[in-house]
């Protein structure tokens, strides 16, 4: 209520104009679900469960979170959970997934959610390896088996960062992008580039919950402004993008920069919503000492906050969706807009391709080696490097 500063979602009006295909393109159909117990993959979920499909399998590597979706799932009275639904702890990247994929059969919707999605990512040679595995690579390989027997709707989650990126978190979304779209003659396939989801898992925001749990201090930097969607808005973003979007077509929402904010105003709303006041700390150590001291009982309730101009590396002050050069068609849809891909030098960027898998297989490569190969194969990626990261902060 207080960040996205909307009582209905902003996609309410697109989804109500479309039951009618919705209901068409899922019901009765099987879905495939990669990385589906995130925050935004299960709330994608929750979206197309109202459509009544006769098949959901769910893939994610995280075990805990699986079960949970599934109480959440089997708990909530609004849902109707087909007969067919089953979970798999796995790695879409691993050889018992495309074992899986053999053995289940033909889906009609396929949509990944796993994803390396902080910009921490790329602290090291190995977390930034990892990330291109995942973001790109994996999708690769993925859009090279389905082609053999096509969905008929494939998406992926790509991100804000991807839009004149300036981190190696972006750019490899925004070069999975390109990855993905080159198979687009043999499959459709649509994208979403995200607003921050408001207390998405491993987020800043879900950060502050767990730091009032612990009694320890919240820290957030001054100069960084984002924008937000609800978890539901998030699902049906990816409804929307998924099963109205055309072939090569990339969705984001239409949010206009009055309502971005800075992670220190929303500190200071979250605290005063549950009853404190925000006392101002100079540094970290100093923090963390009032924390420890202090007695939340007390009748006047004030909580240590650090906040700081942002000194990691690849942070904007403020995200973007698209660049300049981009087409874009904001006429389609009331909440949404999309920027219609732009074809590439397919020869060029196949060489540059095997010049980053070259990179990431060598024992002797560097952070800085993927980064000058990235800016030959990523168009706008002025990387922001300031030789710290966020793990070096609380």
């Amino acid at each position: 209520k207080k960040i996205i500063k909307r009582t209905k979602s902003l996609f309410h009006y697109d989804i109500k104009n479309n039951l009618d295909i919705f209901q068409n393109e899922i019901n009765n159909k099987s879905i495939l679900v990669i990385g589906g117990a995130g925050s935004i993959g299960s709330s994608f979920i929750k979206s197309i469960l109202n459509f009544s499909p006769s098949k959901i399998v769910v893939v994610d590597i995280n075990e805990n979170a699986l079960t949970e979706l599934t109480r959440d799932l089997r708990s909530s009275f609004h849902i109707n959970m087909p007969n067919d639904y089953k979970t798999y702890p796995l790695s879409y990247n691993s050889e018992i997934f495309y074992r899986l994929l053999e053995n289940e059969g033909y889906f009609d919707i396929v949509a990944n959610f796993a994803a390396h999605k902080h910009v921490r990512s790329e602290k090291n040679f190995y977390s930034i390896y990892s990330m291109f595995e995942n973001n790109v690579f994996g999708n690769e390989k993925l859009l090279s088996f389905l082609r053999g027997s096509p969905p008929k709707h494939f998406f992926c989650v790509s991100t804000d960062k991807a839009a004149n990126p300036v981190n190696l978190m972006g750019a490899s979304k925004r070069l999975m992008e390109d990855v993905i779209f080159s198979f687009s003659n043999e499959i459709k396939i649509s994208t979403a580039r995200f607003a921050n989801v408001a207390f998405s898992n491993g987020s800043l925001l879900d950060g502050f919950i767990n730091r009032i749990a612990k009694k320890q201090p919240l820290t957030a930097p001054l100069d960084i402004r984002r924008f937000f969607v609800s978890p539901i808005e998030a699902g049906e973003l990816c409804l929307i993008a998924c099963i109205l979007g055309n072939n090569k077509e990339i969705f984001y929402p239409k949010i206009s920069f009055d309502n971005s904010m800075s992670f220190s105003q929303i500190s200071d709303l979250f605290l005063n919503e549950i009853g404190y006041q925000p006392v101002l700390m100079k540094n970290e150590n100093e923090a963390k000492f009032y924390a420890k001291s202090m007695n939340l009982n007390e009748t006047d309730k004030k909580y240590p906050v650090f906040y700081f101009n942002s000194d990691t590396t690849g942070e904007k002050e403020i995200e973007e969706f698209f660049a300049k050069d981009e087409i874009r068609d904001e006429k389609k849809f009331s909440s949404l807009g999309i920027i219609k891909y732009k074809p590439i030098d397919n020869q060029l960027f196949n060489k540059n391709i095997s010049k980053l898998k070259n990179i990431l297989e060598s024992k002797t490569s560097s952070k800085f080696d993927i980064v000058t190969i990235m800016q030959d194969l990523v168009k706008n990626f002025q990387h922001d490097e300031k030789n710290k990261n966020l793990d070096q902060k609380m």
